[in-house]
C-alpha cells in the first residue's frame, strides 16, 4: 500500500484484491528445525511498481531471514499447490484494490451484491463476476451474495466434491465476513427450489437461452511435467547467457556452489537455484532472471517461479533430481537392496506389537500387522488359479504367477490384502491373468481386500514377515508338477535377514562373484560379517532348499571342490560397504485423473483424511510404495485405470524411479494401519 507493506488482518487471510499486490509468510515446524516459505503475489490488475516492489521486499525478507526461505512468485489465477494449501476454505479474488479505497475487512456489511465464481476440486478459488446469467456455466458452483442472504447455485454437472468445497466457502464468508449472521440457501436442483430461484430472477432477470457448458481446466499434464531440464545462467560482457547443461535423469552434482541454475519443469514451473558461493549481484538477480527465461521461452507470464537456496531446497524441488543427499543425514530416501555389490546392511528391530497403538511406526516399518494372520496361495495355472500345497507355501519360481491372500482381525472382523506376486519369466498372459483373477478373489471377499503387485525380487517387508523367514526365491521354472526344464545341478542362494520377520533367500546364479560376505550356500558358506542370527536363519531355509547333509565352511577355509563347483574363484564384495545415504523422503499426496485421456495429477500439499473425497482416485508416494485410493463414488473408468495411473507415476517420474516399486490397492473404509499411518489423527469412523 503506497509502496508499504502493511500487515493484513487475520480475518482478511484468503481474500485478495485483483488490483493489488501481497506478501505472504509461511513457517511451518520440521523435523530438521522449520521450512520457511515467502510468496509474492500478483493480481492481475496491479501496476508494474507494485509488482516490482514485492519482489524487493521478498528480496530484502529473504536477507534479513537468513537466506533460508524457499521464495515463490505467484499470479492470480495460477497459483502453486504450495500457496493454495494454506487457504483451506479457499481463496476470493474481488475486484479493485486498496488505492481506490476498498477495504479488506468490513464485517457486519450487509449492502452487497455480487456474483462469485467457485473453481476446483481440492484447491478452491472464488472470482467476482458479472451480476448476470451470462457468467454461469453447467459445470461449476455460483455464489450470489446478497449481504443478509447466500445462495448456493450448483451446475447440473458439478461433483460432490466441488459442491462441498463450495459450502465451505460461503460458511466462511458468513462467519468471517458476516459475524455469523446470514443465511445460506442452496440449489442443488433448480425445480425444488422455487422460492430461491425467484430471488436469483430479481436480481439477475430471467435467463434466456441455454447455460454454457463447463470449461475444462487447462492442466499441466505428467508427461510435460516430467520433461526437466537444467540451464546454467551467468553473465558474459554484460549480456545473460543461458546455456542448456542436462536433461532428466537430473543428479546434484550438476549444480555447482559457485553458480546459478535455472530448472525449467516442462514449462509447467521454474527453480532458481542460487550456490552458496555465488555472488550477491547474481543472487539478487534470480527473479529477473527467471522472468527474463520466461519471456525468451514464449511461455505464459503466469507461470510459477521458485527461488530455491543452497541447501535450504524445498521437497518439490529435491525430488526432481535421480538422488538427492543431505550432508549429516542419517535416514536414506528408502531402502536400496541390490544382491550382489553391497556387503552388510544393518537391520533394525522393531516392536511389533505397538502396531496397532501407534500407526505411524506401521507406515514407517511399511506393516500391515504383526504377520500372525492366515495365508493361502494359489499359482495361475492355464490362466487359472491353482490352490499351492501349504508343505511348500514360501516357495515362489521366476516363470510362474501366484496370488497370496492373508487375512487377519482388527477389531474382531476380518480384514484382507492379496499380493499378486509376479516372476521375472512368467508371460504376459499369466501376468494379465493374475490381475483378473485377483479382481475375482476380490469379489468373492466383498471388494475389502487391499491389494498390492509385487514384483520378483521387490518383495515389500510385510509380505517376508508373513513367511515367518521361509521365504525362498527360485530365479526361473516353476513349481507346477509337469516341469518343461531340468533343475539346474548346482544352485546358489543368498539369504538374507536375522529373524522370522525379515529373512528371504535368492536364487543367483552360481559364479563365485555374487558371493557376498555376508551371505550363505548350501555348503553353508559363512561371510566373515554374517551374524549368528544369519547363520541361523540360513540353517533353516538350507532345511528347504536341500535334503542333502550340510557342511558349514567359514570364509577363507573353503575346501577346492567348493570353488569348483562355482566355476573357479573369482573376486567378490567383502568389505563391510554401507550403502549411500538419500535424503528422508516427504510422503505426497495427488488427486489422480484420467478422464480428459491425458494424465493429470494435481499435489495435495499438508494433506490430510479430509482431503480424500468419495469420488476421487488418491495416490500416496512413499518412495517405498505407492498406494492407491480409491473412493466409494469414483467413477469406473478411474478406477480401472488407477494400476496403469500409477505405473504412468513412476515411468514419467522426474527422479527416474524403479518401475518395480510396490503398488498398493486401497479401498474407502477399509484402510490398512500401513497406509493410515500417514495421515495426523485418522479418523477410522469417519466414513
Amino acid at each position: 500500500q503506497n509502496m508499504k507493506m502493511v500487515p493484513l488482518p487475520e480475518k482478511a487471510y484468503g481474500t485478495f484484491f485483483e488490483g493489488d499486490c501481497y506478501i505472504i509468510l509461511h513457517t511451518k515446524r520440521t523435523s530438521r528445525g522449520s521450512a520457511v516459505d515467502l510468496h509474492y503475489w500478483i493480481g492481475k490488475d496491479s501496476s508494474q511498481d507494485e509488482q516490482g516492489a514485492a519482489a524487493l521486499y521478498v528480496t530484502q525478507l529473504d536477507n534479513a531471514l537468513g537466506g533460508n526461505p524457499v521464495q515463490h512468485r505467484e499470479v492470480q489465477g495460477h497459483e502453486s499447490e504450495t500457496f493454495q494449501s494454506y487457504f483451506r476454505n479457499g481463496i476470493i479474488y474481488k475486484k479493485g484494490g486498496v488505492a481506490s479505497g476498498f477495504k479488506h475487512v468490513e464485517t457486519n456489511m450487509y449492502n452487497i451484491k455480487r456474483l462469485l465464481h467457485v473453481k476446483g476440486k481440492k484447491h478452491v478459488s472464488a472470482t467476482e463476476v458479472a451480476l448476470s446469467w451470462d457468467s454461469f456455466n453447467k459445470g461449476d458452483v455460483f455464489l450470489l451474495d446478497l449481504g443478509k442472504v447466500l445462495i448456493q447455485w450448483n451446475g447440473p454437472s458439478c461433483c460432490i466434491a466441488e459442491k462441498s468445497r463450495g459450502l465451505m466457502l460461503a460458511r466462511s464468508i458468513r462467519d468471517s465476513e458476516r459475524g455469523g449472521r446470514a443465511q445460506i440457501g442452496i440449489i442443488d436442483n433448480e425445480k425444488d427450489s422455487p422460492d430461491l430461484m425467484q430471488i436469483m430472477r430479481m436480481v439477475l432477470g430471467e435467463r434466456r437461452g441455454e447455460l454454457r457448458d463447463a470449461i475444462p481446466d487447462t492442466k499441466a499434464d505428467e508427461l510435460q511435467k516430467a520433461n526437466v531440464r537444467l540451464y546454467h545462467v551467468y553473465e558474459k560482457d554484460n549480456d545473460l547467457v543461458v546455456q542448456e547443461i542436462a536433461t532428466r535423469p537430473l543428479t546434484q552434482d550438476l549444480l555447482q556452489h559457485e553458480d546459478c541454475y535455472i530448472l525449467d519443469q516442462g514449462g509447467f514451473k521454474i527453480y532458481v537455484w542460487r550456490g552458496k558461493a555465488s555472488s550477491l549481484e547474481e543472487k539478487k538477480a534470480a527473479f529477473t532472471r527467471a522472468v527474463g527465461f520466461i519471456q525468451a521461452k514464449g511461455y505464459p507470464s503466469s507461470i510459477n517461479i521458485e527461488v530455491i537456496n543452497d541447501g535450504a531446497e524445498s521437497a518439490m524441488f529435491k525430488q526432481l533430481f535421480q538422488r538427492w543427499t543431505e550432508k549429516d543425514e542419517t535416514q536414506g530416501l528408502g531402502k536400496i537392496y541390490t544382491t550382489g555389490k553391497i556387503a552388510k546392511v544393518e537391520q533394525v528391530k522393531f516392536d511389533t506389537t505397538q502396531l496397532h497403538a501407534r500407526p505411524e511406526l506401521a507406515a514407517e516399518q511399511r506393516m500391515v500387522d504383526d504377520a500372525t494372520g492366515e495365508i493361502e496361495v494359489w499359482r495361475i495355472e492355464d490362466l487359472q488359479m491353482q490352490p499351492v500345497n501349504p508343505k511348500t507355501y514360501g516357495q515362489f519360481y521366476g516363470g510362474d504367477c501366484y496370488l497370496v491372500l492373508y487375512t487377519y482381525l482388527r477389531s474382531g472382523r476380518p480384514h484382507y490384502v492379496l499380493y499378486m506376486w509376479q516372476g521375472r519369466h512368467a508371460s504376459v498372459d499369466e501376468i494379465t491373468a493374475c490381475a483378473l483373477n485377483a479382481i475375482e478373489l476380490d469379489k468373492k471377499h466383498g471388494d475389502e481386500a487391499v491389494q498390492v503387485r509385487v514384483t520378483m525380487g521387490k518383495e515389500p517387508a510385510h509380505f517376508l514377515a508373513i513367511f515367518k523367514g521361509k521365504l525362498i526365491i527360485y530365479e526361473g521354472g516353476t513349481s507346477r508338477a509337469q516341469k518343461s526344464s531340468p533343475e539346474p545341478a548346482i544352485r546358489l542362494f543368498q539369504v538374507r535377514g536375522t529373524d522370522e520377520m525379515n529373512t528371504k533367500a535368492t536364487e543367483v546364479p552360481a559364479r563365485a562373484s555374487s558371493l557376498n560376505s555376508n551371505d550363505q550356500v548350501c555348503y553353508l558358506w559363512c561371510g566373515k560379517g554374517c551374524s549368528g542370527d544369519e547363520r541361523e536363519m540360513a540353517k533353516m531355509v538350507a532345511d528347504i532348499v536341500s535334503k542333502r547333509d550340510k557342511h558349514t565352511i567359514l570364509e577363507g577355509q573353503e575346501p577346492a571342490e567348493f570353488w569348483e563347483a562355482l566355476g573357479g574363484k573369482a573376486p567378490y564384495a567383502s568389505e563391510k560397504r554401507f550403502q549411500e545415504q538419500i535424503t528422508q523422503y516427504q510422503p505426497r499426496l495427488f488427486e489422480c485423473s484420467n478422464q480428459t485421456g491425458r494424465f493429470i495429477m494435481t499435489e495435495v500439499v499438508g494433506f490430510c483424511q479430509e482431503d480424500l473425497d468419495e469420488d476421487d482416485v488418491m495416490l500416496l508416494d512413499t518412495w517405498e510404495e505407492i498406494f492407491l485410493w480409491v473412493g466409494k463414488a469414483s467413477n469406473a473408468y478411474e478406477k480401472n485405470e488407477a494400476i496403469a495411473s500409477a505405473k504412468e507415476y513412476l515411468k514419467t517420474h522426474p527422479a527416474g524411479r524403479d518401475l518395480a516399486t510396490p503398488i498398493i490397492l486401497v479401498k474407502q473404509g477399509y484402510e490398512p494401519l500401513n497406509f493410515t499411518g500417514w495421515f495426523n489423527a485418522w479418523d477410522p469412523y469417519k466414513w
